[in-house]
This record gives structure tokens, C-alpha cells and sequence, in this order.
């Protein structure tokens, strides 16, 4: 399913992008039209949003799949531990040779609950391994849940879930007025932040009762994207734009991950039709094959080339106003991530996929052992 990592080549982009050209980056010392392209940029946080909905959809689809067998339990942890783990402890090694992360995050992430670290009052140095964690936690719960309740509860489960996430983020923020510590991490949270997966799910539990109808799927996915733009619309007066009230932050991720639901279910149709091209070009399948390596370390190798300005000051020799220190910086930076990553996938990570092969991959009327396939590369993916 090329449309797939052409989904997540999409996601990684709008990451990158978003962390090389707005986020933690002060907008007044450029100029207006500057100030309008990388504004553009903060679009790209929602990629993550777009990994989160893909996860739920591939890794229910997975366990769907697989809920009858013997070794389901254990097939199912060895072979996430297989794509995930090796580049993820290399990643914190990295942090822990260069001395990037405190003790106290590196234990919480070891633990993968980095994204709780605020809770204890351990500051997030190395940001994106939080949407890992989330991922972890739904993968150490949800595999039971499929396996113990019907599909029909199960939908039931999904659907809570898309509720319950956004009132309790509404929650954190109005606790957050009181107790600060716990308002910066609102978005962090597991809790807070399980309505893409649990979207993702329902899209999975909702297409094994068409039957493989791509004409029912594509209605569903203008759907889905028709009521992301009403909740969008309604909430615009609300604050929705930003994260500065409960409301805000409570809905601000909705009508996002409704319309990406929408786009995957797109990409889906066309995927499986005569024009499947259109929805998997080399570059986005391309970028999709390294994603997880690529989020894990693009900002490595930001931090590296800032580390490198500042104590060489090449950019003050070479008279770079701002505008090109920001290009450059992003060039070189994101250069170095991709072809780390790349290397990182074919040399590092692939040796240990290899070792799935092992198991027999089971089939069935959505897709079976495609579907399986698509989800080797991780959706972890917000930063």
C-alpha cells in the first residue's frame, strides 16, 4: 500500500518544516512577508495528528486481523519492538553521548512515558520522543481491547474516546489556571491526546463493515473532511485558532484530524483504483520509508548546526542577515537528517525487520497481509 508511506511522507514533511521554520522561533525580527510564509509553517504540527490517525487505523486493522491466533499476544509486541526499539535507543543514546537530556528525562523516556515528564516536574528536552510514548501506551493497551470486546463494543470504546480526550484536555486547561505545572503538558498527556488514534480505529472498525465499497469509503472520507470544516467553522469563535482557552485547546486538534481521516480514506480509494500514482509519488514514498528514523532525528541535527554557528560564527563572517541564516540552517540541517535516516533505515533498521519474516502474515478481505505491511514503519509522530 505505496499510498500509505506516501501518507507518512506527507506527515514528516509537515514536521520537519514546522520545527525548522516556526516552532520555538520569535516572528517579530522578520519581515511581514516572511512572517506570512513561516506562519504557513505551523501547519506542520498537525502531521503528527496525521500519524496518530494513521497508527489507529493500520494497528487496529492489524490486530483485527490477527485476534484468532495462539501467538497473537506475542507476535504482536516482538514485531513492534523489532521496528521500534533499535533506532529509538540509539536515539537516546545520541542524547546521552553529546549530553542533550537530563537524567530525569532520559529515565522517563527509557520508560517510554516522556510525554508525562512534565507531571514530575522534569523538563522535555528532546521534545518529539512525547508522541512516541502516546503510541506505546496505545500499543500496550489497545491489543487487549481488541481482543476481548466485540467489534461492535469496540466502536463504542473508539467513539468515548473521541470525546472523552477533548473534555479532558478542556479539563487540564481550566485545572492549569490553578496548578501550572499541569497546564503545560496538556498536550502531551495520553489521556489528552487519544482521539486521533481512537479516529483512526473507528475509520479501521467502519471500513470492515463496507466490504471493501470504495464508493461508501470515498463518501465517508468528504465526510469526515465536511465535518472537520463545521467544527472548524463553529468553534472559529471560540478561540479555536489557538490554544489560549479550554475551548481552544479542547478542539483545536479536531476538525485537523476529521479532515487527515478524510484525506487517508482518500488516498485509500485511489490507492486500490487505476489511478494509484497519483496518491504515491516517489518523492512522498520516498520520505515515508525514512519517516520514523527522520522524526526521531531531524532535530538532532538542528541542535548539531546551532551548536556549529555558535562557536565557529561563520554566519557572522559570511554577513547572513537573518532570512539566510534561517534557509541555511534548514538546508544543512535537514540535508544531514535524510541521509542519516536513509542510511539508518537500509543498514541499521532493516536487519531487524528482516526478523519478521519469521512469522506467517495472515490475510483477509481488507487487505490482510497489505494492510500488515503498510504499518512497518511506526506512525510515531507531535512535537
Amino acid at each position: 500500500m505505496p499510498e500509505l508511506d506516501a501518507i507518512r511522507g506527507l506527515a514528516i514533511l509537515g514536521v520537519v518544516f514546522y520545527h525548522a521554520f516556526y516552532w520555538a522561533r520569535d516572528l517579530s525580527a522578520y519581515s511581514p512577508w516572511q512572517r506570512i510564509f513561516l506562519k504557513t509553517m505551523s501547519v506542520g504540527q498537525y502531521g503528527v495528528n496525521l500519524f496518530f490517525v494513521l497508527s489507529g487505523f493500520l494497528i487496529t486493522g492489524i490486530l483485527l486481523n490477527t485476534r484468532d491466533r495462539k501467538d497473537y499476544y506475542r507476535r504482536f509486541y516482538l514485531r513492534r519492538a523489532l521496528r521500534i526499539l533499535p533506532a529509538y535507543y540509539l536515539t537516546l543514546l545520541i542524547l546521552v553521548v553529546f549530553k542533550i537530556t537530563s537524567k530525569g528525562f532520559l529515565w522517563m523516556s527509557l520508560l517510554y512515558s516522556s510525554n508525562l515528564s512534565l507531571l514530575f516536574g522534569i523538563s522535555m528536552s528532546y521534545t518529539v520522543l512525547w508522541s512516541l510514548a502516546v503510541e506505546e501506551h496505545f500499543y500496550l493497551v489497545w491489543p487487549t481491547a481488541v481482543r476481548k470486546i466485540s467489534p461492535k463494543g469496540l466502536m463504542v470504546l473508539a467513539v468515548s474516546l473521541m470525546v472523552l480526550s477533548p473534555a479532558m484536555r478542556f479539563c487540564c486547561v481550566l485545572l492549569g489556571a490553578k496548578y501550572a505545572g499541569i497546564l503545560r503538558g496538556c498536550m502531551y498527556y495520553t489521556w489528552d491526546t487519544a482521539d486521533g488514534l481512537a479516529l483512526g480505529a473507528v475509520m479501521a472498525l467502519v471500513i470492515r463493515r463496507m466490504n471493501d465499497n470504495r464508493q461508501k469509503l470515498l463518501r465517508l472520507s468528504f465526510l469526515l473532511i465536511a465535518i472537520g470544516l463545521l467544527i472548524a467553522g463553529v468553534g472559529y469563535s471560540f478561540g479555536i485558532i489557538t490554544r489560549m482557552n479550554p475551548i481552544g485547546a479542547a478542539l483545536q486538534w479536531v476538525p485537523w484530524q476529521f479532515g487527515l481521516a478524510g484525506l487517508l480514506g482518500i488516498f485509500v480509494v485511489i490507492g486500490s483504483g487505476k489511478w494509484k500514482g497519483i496518491v504515491a509519488p516517489r518523492i512522498l514514498t520516498f520520505f515515508g520509508a525514512i519517516s520514523y528514523g527522520l522524526y526521531l532525528y531531524h532535530l538532532l541535527f538542528s541542535i548539531a548546526y546551532q551548536w556549529t554557528a555558535r562557536r565557529t560564527g561563520f554566519e557572522q563572517r559570511w554577513n547572513l542577515d537573518l532570512w539566510q541564516r534561517t534557509w541555511l540552517a534548514f538546508t544543512i540541517a535537514a540535508t544531514a537528517a535524510i541521509v542519516f535516516s536513509y542510511l539508518s533505515r537500509w543498514y541499521f533498521e532493516e536487519p531487524f525487520l528482516r526478523l519478521k519474516d519469521r512469522w506467517e502474515r495472515p490475510r483477509d478481505s481488507l487487505g490482510g497481509s497489505n494492510i500488515e505491511a503498510a504499518s512497518e514503519a511506526p506512525s510515531a509522530i507531535k512535537t
